[in-house]
């Protein structure tokens, strides 16, 4: 038997883990953006000094 077929199952586990909780918070992100759209910010303008005469 050869070593190289060595299954970490622990590193594995933790790789299924963090794809799920990247979904979730993919799946979260979607649902906020969905309820808050991000607008681009609008320049306000200044109130402008008054000019001298």
């Amino acid at each position: 038997m050869s070593q190289d077929n060595l299954i970490d199952f622990g590193a594995e586990r933790a790789k299924r883990i963090h794809d799920l909780n990247d979904k979730r918070l993919d799946d979260m992100r979607q649902a906020f953006e969905h309820a808050m759209p991000l607008t681009p910010a609008r320049k306000k303008k200044g109130k402008s000094k008054p000019k001298k005469r």
